[in-house]
């Protein structure tokens, strides 16, 4: 009699050991990839989200999250077509697609995106110069994006995006590089300061072809001088009075006193 309870206990341990082993729970977010006997179960043997059964001993689930994967790539050494040495790092951001294929088409889809991914960066880099790196970089993570999610189809993944980080020159580069910025923003300054020196010579010539046609304004812009400096300084200033600024006043005493 007292080794039927010991006998119950025995039994009921094992029933719960086995329904547990039997009973998962998937969050949204979460696949299971079911394998009975090595084989997929029906179409793609994908269940979830929520209660999943499984045969004890018989069933085997592979768990497979359906989330944004951040792939931070590792530096690489490049040598673009012009034959700079850089190093640059990347990083592509991804999501499994079809958790059967994630799983039974390739060994680690983590690692095999990984690896992909970095000599596709390589191989791109490499068959492009320092300056469209620099200048055409959105142009640069597009044709990586194109690459890596082609070839990671097949196991089911989509690459949503790719992005060069960082792009590290060498010493002599940088340095070469900013006496080019330097010397381009010198050039700049020149222009600008010899195009305003050429509009400037514009309308000074313009207005010494409206005061040639025009003494009185000659005369207007002289005592208007006169004024100004009268204005601006206290002091006593000795002015020279043309002869040409005097001649209508002596002409028109001449015309009187003839009369």
């Amino acid at each position: 009699m007292q080794q039927f309870p010991t006998m119950m206990v025995v039994i009921i341990f094992f029933v719960v050991l086995l329904l547990a082993s039997s009973i998962r729970i998937l969050r949204e977010y979460e696949r299971g990839v079911i394998f009975r006997l090595g084989r997929l179960i029906g179409h793609d043997g994908v269940k979830g989200p929520g209660l999943i059964l499984l045969i004890p001993f018989i069933d085997r689930m592979v768990k497979v999250s359906l989330r944004t994967v951040v792939l931070d790539v590792p530096p690489q050494d490049v040598i673009t077509q012009d034959n700079v040495s850089i190093k640059v790092n990347a990083v592509v951001y991804f999501r499994v697609m079809e958790p059967q294929k994630a799983i039974v088409q390739v060994e680690n889809f983590l690692a095999a995106t990984s690896q992909i991914s970095q000599t596709t960066l390589r191989s791109v880099l490499g068959q492009s110069e320092l300056d469209d790196l620099l200048s055409q970089r959105d142009k640069i993570n597009h044709k990586l994006q194109q690459i890596i999610d082609t070839n990671t189809e097949p196991w089911g993944i989509k690459v949503t995006n790719v992005e060069v980080k960082q792009i590290d020159l060498p010493q002599e580069m940088q340095r070469a590089m900013a006496k080019q910025a330097e010397a381009e923003r010198e050039r700049r300054s020149k222009v600008i300061a010899a195009e305003g020196e050429f509009q400037a010579s514009q309308r000074l010539a313009d207005a010494a072809e409206i005061l040639d046609e025009h003494s009185s304004a000659l005369t207007l812009r002289y005592l208007q001088t006169l004024r100004e400096i009268a204005t601006e300084k206290n002091s006593t200033t000795i002015f020279p009075v043309p002869i040409d600024l005097l001649k209508p006043f002596l002409n028109k005493k001449e015309n009187k006193s003839e009369s």
